[in-house]
Formats: structure tokens, sequence, C-alpha cells
């Protein structure tokens, strides 16, 4: 369970390239003396799970004065049980850990796209905004400019890859089973199973809503929130964290502004008192309308990424 949002990872897994089902993986632990471990098994069907375990009461030895190995459910000289037992204290602990490990991933990442040129884009939103639709035009629009690749991030199925993939695009599916946002860990084995060639781009599609993926750097170049003229004005004031983080607005099917009473103005304002800086972008993937100045956004965005690598190597 993931400490910082309380979602499940049992059932992550990432798609075989080559079958389209789930990919097997090695039983790995990863043990400390502190107080979780988690692995990873293949079940019966193929999928793989992740479990993390809560060991706070575990078997030990102590010196020879206390040679029998005993549960851990007493307190040390020191131990300070309303500190080490309280609830909120311990969820704390979680969550940084949590966290850290995550950043160390996403450091990792980054290191590797900006060494390769790669502009790498996490695309966030709520379900329905239109993510999937916008890729798989702009995949077809683009096609043959530069290299592209897409990591689709759904809890299950791999409908969004299979359509990303009908494009001619390389795509790998990651289900995050009950989990609820992609992680940093999710990306670096979904990028070594793509295979990214040097100076392309990355789509990485985040697990639908506005909340959980806010909270995870995956090593991206720039985080672009999708919203949609059908979702109200007011998102950014209930979920200002998505809207601090971001990059980049882009306000999806503006095609259907004539039949709605959505203000763009004042979601622009809203989401840019949480971040001023907050470039906008207003499209119709069904239409076409706006995509220019999307497609003009990528193409800088890479061409910054491979000048970057260009200074690297001199």
């Amino acid at each position: 369970m993931c400490g910082v949002c309380g979602c499940g990872g049992a059932g992550a897994g990432l798609e075989d390239d080559r079958t389209g089902g789930p990919a097997r993986h090695g039983h790995g632990h990863e043990q400390e003396h502190g107080h979780e471990h988690e692995h990873e098994h293949v079940g019966a069907d193929g999928t793989v799970l992740r479990h993390r375990h809560d060991l706070h009461h575990h078997a030990h030895h102590h010196p020879s004065d206390h040679d029998h190995p005993h549960p851990h459910a007493h307190p040390h000289p020191g131990h300070r049980p309303d500190r080490d037992e309280d609830g909120t204290t311990r969820l704390l602990r979680v969550e940084q850990d949590i966290l850290a490990k995550n950043n160390a991933g996403a450091a990792a990442n980054r290191e590797l796209f900006a060494a390769a040129g790669v502009f790498a884009v996490n695309l966030m939103s709520s379900p329905g905004a239109g993510k999937t639709t916008l890729l798989v035009r702009t995949l077809t629009d683009l096609k043959g400019r530069f290299p592209a690749a897409v990591i689709e991030g759904d809890q299950q199925t791999s409908v969004d890859a299979d359509r990303i993939r009908a494009t001619g695009t390389p795509a790998l599916q990651v289900n995050t089973g009950t989990g609820c946002h992609l992680d940093a860990l999710m990306v670096t084995r979904a990028v070594g199973r793509l295979g990214l060639a040097a100076e392309s781009l990355l789509f990485i599609e985040n697990v639908g809503n506005l909340v959980c993926p806010a909270g995870f750097d995956l090593g991206e170049t720039r985080r672009v929130v999708v919203l949609s003229t059908t979702e109200g004005e007011d998102k950014p004031l209930k979920y200002p964290n998505m809207f601090a983080v971001a990059d980049l607005l882009v306000i999806n099917k503006t095609d259907l502004l004539p039949h709605l009473t959505f203000d763009v103005g004042r979601l622009v304002d809203y989401a840019r008192r949480i971040r001023p800086d907050l470039e906008v972008i207003q499209v119709s993937a069904t239409t076409g309308d706006g995509l220019g100045h999307w497609y003009q956004w990528l193409e800088t965005g890479l061409a910054a990424a491979r000048r970057h690598r260009e200074t690297d190597c001199r």
C-alpha cells in the first residue's frame, strides 16, 4: 500500500511488449531493520504482484543476556512509545521513505533522459479529459518528424496502449492494479523495455486523477495537466497541488464551448492564482483547433533537450 496517498499497489505490472500480456519479473526482496518489506512475485495468471508488509513486530536475537528469539514488542532503553508507536508519526516516516526512494529513481530517470536528449512529458488529468485522444491525434499528425514513444498508465487493460500502437508508435502499458498513479520505478522499467531512441519524444500518460500523480516525480522533463471544458472552471481551486506542479495547462474539447457555460478566462485565472507562470494552450483534439500551438510547444521542448545533450557531449 502506498503510504503517501493510501492507494494499494497489488497487481501492478508491465505488459509484455511482445505478447501484449503481463510481463514476468524476477522475485526480489528489499528488507531493512526498519519496519518494511516489499517484494514482487508472479501469480498464476502471469500478473506481477507488488506487496509491502509492515514488519514492525519481528523476531530477532538480542545480545548474550537475551539470546532467545522473541517478537519485538517491548521498549528498548530510550524507546519512546509516544513517538515510535504514534500512528501519525509512523505514517510520516513511511511517507518520507517512499518519497525518498521515488525521488532517487526520478533523479536517475532525469539524468538518463538528459543524457539521451529525450524530451519526457508527464501527461496528467482526470479520467475522460481526453489525454489519449490528444496523444493519438498528436502522434498521427507528427508522425515521421522525430522518434516518439509512449508509456501508458492505467489500473487495468491495455486499451489505451493499443490505440497508441495503432498509430505506429511504440507503446508499453503499465497496469497499476489498485494503484492510482505511476511512480519513478515503473517508468524506469518501462523505459528499459521500450528502448528509447536518442533525441526522441517520450509521453508518459499517467493514471487518470487530479490528486496522486501530482505527488510523484517521475524524472520527466515537463509536466502537463489536461483539463476538458466539461469539467468545470473550479478544478484548480479544488486540486491546487496538481496545478502547482504543472508546467503547462492544456484546455481540451474547446469545440464544445458553444454548448457549455464554461468560462475559460475564469479557469485560467484560478490556475494562475496557484501558479502565476503557468503556460496555457487551448485545443480541440477532435477538430484540430489550437493543436499547432501544442505541437510548437513539444518541438521547442525537444529542441532544447537536444541542445542540452549536444552541450554535455562536448
